[in-house]
């Protein structure tokens, strides 16, 4: 099974029911040249490096944006009209 930036609503929502809270990580890991964020995850290098220090409200806090950055990323995507 492949996974994708579209199993990352899913991953996060299991890594929330685990305690302690677990990563976010799709298993793709690997950087986006542009932007530096991880293509599966959209975590920035530090923030994957950082991660496992975070306390909980960080975490749930990155978890959102994590969404947000997946959510702008499939805007760019979607053709315009």
């Amino acid at each position: 099974m492949t996974t994708t930036q579209d199993d990352l609503p899913f991953t996060i929502e299991r890594a929330k029911a685990q305690e302690p809270i677990g990563s976010p990580c799709t298993d793709v890991c690997k950087l986006d040249q542009e932007t530096g964020l991880c293509l599966g995850c959209f975590r920035s290098r530090e923030e994957i490096k950082t991660f496992r220090s975070m306390d909980d409200a960080a975490k749930l806090d990155l978890f959102d944006e994590l969404l947000k950055r997946r959510a702008a990323k499939e805007q760019t995507k979607s053709p315009r009209s």
